[in-house]
Order: structure tokens, then C-alpha cells, then sequence
């Protein structure tokens, strides 16, 4: 399981993570709405985070996240 904020501040070159959750948070808005199955498939689990603490997070799998439009 990976982190899918951890890949959108990869993909979208952000140096704050902040800035990468709130960019997955719109997308998986819009996501949600034409029916990509993506989202459903990502589920929320606790993390340790840079602070020490664990957050929940959205997770899903590698093959999950390589889809080619995520109705597979």
C-alpha cells in the first residue's frame, strides 16, 4: 500500500504536503463524480507522519494507482 498524497506531491512536484493534500482532495472530488472506480478503491488507514504522530491517510495499491483511467 502507498500513500496517494505522498505520489501526487511526487507527480506534481510540491514541496508542501499540505499543498498535495489539498490538490487529491479536489481531484478525488472530481474523481468521485464521473464514477472512478480509483477512488472507491482507495481506502484510509493511519500513518506515522513527520510530526510522530499517525494520521489517516488515503492508501491504495500500486495497481490501483497505475490504471489507465481507473474503471478497470
Amino acid at each position: 500500500m502507498v500513500s496517494v498524497i505522498d505520489v501526487v506531491q511526487v507527480l506534481t512536484q510540491q514541496t508542501d504536503y499540505q499543498t498535495a493534500r489539498k490538490y487529491w482532495n479536489k481531484l478525488k472530488q472530481r474523481l468521485g463524480k464521473e464514477g472512478s472506480r480509483s477512488v472507491t478503491d482507495c481506502h484510509r488507514l493511519k500513518l506515522p507522519a513527520a510530526h510522530g504522530k499517525n494520521n489517516l491517510t488515503d492508501v491504495t495499491t500500486a495497481e490501483t494507482l497505475l490504471r489507465r483511467n481507473g474503471r478497470a
